[in-house]
């Protein structure tokens, strides 16, 4: 093949390369545009200013679900931490025991008396152990060495 024969048919598989590379970004706009999920409206009722209210059986302020204990809860648990990390700590009644004995011992938490049992029994009722808690950890995992 002589060079000018080698330097048309260079010209022509750029031609090609760049045709495909313009079909390959159309394919991707549309594919994005034409995949979007369908929308739907969900009416939502509206907020509240009122850290207080009950809003679908949660409260705004702490996000606990409204039930017996609730706010017994929130006068002991929420006065050194956030509502959230008693939600995500999901324990059974004796584990729950135990960590309020920690905190007593370490933290400077009072002597809950009576609160003590009703509290447990509203996390133990609504925030029960689940089977799984944080992320599990990652496996099959193909590692390779990153070279200077």
């Amino acid at each position: 093949m002589s060079k000018r024969e080698h330097s048309k048919e260079s010209r022509k598989t750029f031609r090609v390369l760049i045709i495909l590379s313009a079909i390959i970004v159309v394919a991707a706009i549309g594919s994005i545009y034409f995949l979007q999920p369908e929308t739907t409206l969900v009416e939502v009722e509206p907020k509240t200013n009122d850290a207080d209210a009950i809003v679908n059986g949660v409260h705004v302020g702490t996000g606990f679900i409204d039930a017996p204990g609730m706010q017994e809860t929130i006068n002991n648990c929420t006065n050194c931490h956030s509502a959230q990390l008693v939600i995500q700590n999901r324990m059974n009644a004796d584990r729950w025991k135990a960590t309020i004995r920690w905190m007593q011992e370490t933290q400077n938490l009072w002597d809950l008396g009576p609160n003590e049992d009703v509290i447990i029994n509203y996390l133990v009722k609504n925030y029960p152990p689940s089977s799984k808690g944080r992320r599990e950890g990652l496996t099959n995992i193909v590692w390779y060495e990153l070279k200077d």
